[in-house]
This record gives C-alpha cells, structure tokens and sequence, in this order.
C-alpha cells in the first residue's frame, strides 16, 4: 500500500512540474536570436557585404516580420514575408557597403506580432583601403644593353 501512495505522490508532482513548465514558455510569438550583433572585424574595400542573424521562433504562435529598417542606406536587410512557425528557425539578412572605407556601426530595426514589437540588430567593423601595389621601378632590370 506504501509503494502504491508513494508511486501515487510522484506522479502527481510529475504532473505539476510539466504543468508549471507549460506556463512558463511565453504565450505569442517570441522571437529569440542566436547573437543581436555581427562584427564584421576588419574587411578590404569591396569585400563580401553578405551577413546573417539566425533567428528562431521559440513561442507558442506564428511569428510574423512586419518590417526591417536600416539606419541609413548603406545598410540593407532582407527578412522572410511568410510566417515563421513556433520551433522554426530563419536568418535576416544584412547588407553593408563595403564600398565605404572607415570604421561603422549600424542597427537594423526590425518590426514584427512578437513583444515587445520591435527588436534591434547591430552590425559593425571597419573597411580598410585595400593597400596599393608597391611602385617597382621600370627599367632594364640589370640586363646589359
């Protein structure tokens, strides 16, 4: 009878536990990324302008992106149209122009059903003058004439 109320009392604390886990995940969309900023490091002019924050929808609804937004034009993001389902993983893509020589740092503003609604992403580095070709001398180069 012992082992039968003992068995009885695990159970239902087993219960409660998967019970009070459920209503902790948030209610709604809530989107969760791996990393808000990318650190483009040092980069040559004209180099790769390419980068990717992944992105998962760890809520309990359907994740929609209203709207992305760089903080000048030379910052350009790309993000999915569809919804992104509860579990799913994508990426918002950034672009920067590489073409612009110095040090930068730029957000992507992103508006999305999630709350709080809107969320911010950074990228920065520097793009460095890609160094010119030493000047070799014209000449001969030491052939007798």
């Amino acid at each position: 009878m012992k082992n039968i109320v003992t068995i009885f009392a695990l159970l239902l604390i087993g219960m409660f536990a998967t019970t009070a886990q459920a209503q902790t995940q948030a209610a709604g969309p809530v989107m969760t990324f791996e990393t808000t900023t990318v650190d483009y490091g040092n980069i040559d002019k004209g180099a790769e302008p390419l980068r990717k924050f992944k992105f998962t929808n760890t809520g309990t609804e359907p994740l929609v992106i209203k709207n992305a937004r760089g903080s000048c034009g030379c910052t350009v993001p790309t993000y999915p149209k569809e919804p992104i389902m509860p579990g799913e993983s994508n990426y918002i893509e950034v672009r920067y122009d590489t073409q612009r020589v110095g040090p930068f740092t730029k957000t992507v503003t992103l508006t999305t059903n999630a709350a709080p609604d809107t969320q911010t992403l950074t990228i920065k580095g520097e793009v460095k003058q890609p160094a010119s070709e030493e000047s070799v001398p014209v000449g001969n180069g030491g052939l007798k004439q």
